[in-house]
């Protein structure tokens, strides 16, 4: 057998489908305020692994990507660099839908899942700030 990840065909295509399409809107994501690129790459990077060894390994050594994986994969760490380009970009997005848009429902309700969000993100450890409980590792850094 080849070294293609387990599974059906369909379930490789499907998956790398999923992998492509994460990655695109991820790096949209980088030049569109309210979007989160994080999310998209880790969810392009977890698909790659069950479709596509050279996109997964390709993530793996990308400049930007790359330390965010292995932030993700060491104890689900966020830099504070990208807590804090989080915060402002769903703070622009915030105000510019309330400042814009008509006041519905549906604003609010986009409005408290940033602030959830961003809880969540600003509850994750940083790199550099780990005690001794870090997560099993192969031994390299």
């Amino acid at each position: 057998m080849t070294s293609h990840p387990q599974g059906s065909k369909l379930s490789r295509i499907l998956f790398g489908i999923l992998a492509y399409v994460s990655l695109a809107i991820g790096i949209i994501a980088i030049f569109i305020p309210g979007l989160p690129t994080t999310e998209f790459i880790l969810l392009a990077a977890w698909a790659a692994t069950k479709s596509s060894p050279r996109l997964s390994a390709w993530l793996e050594n990308h400049r930007l990507f790359g330390p965010m994986l292995s932030n993700w994969r060491n104890g689900k760490l966020i830099a504070r660099r990208a807590k804090i380009s989080a915060t402002v970009t769903m703070l622009i997005c915030a105000v510019m839908m309330l400042v814009v848009l008509k006041h519905n429902w549906w604003i609010y309700f986009a409005v408290a899942g940033m602030v959830l969000v961003n809880l969540w993100i600003w509850s994750r450890p940083e790199p550099g700030t780990q005690n001794a409980e870090c997560p099993e590792s192969t031994g390299q850094r």
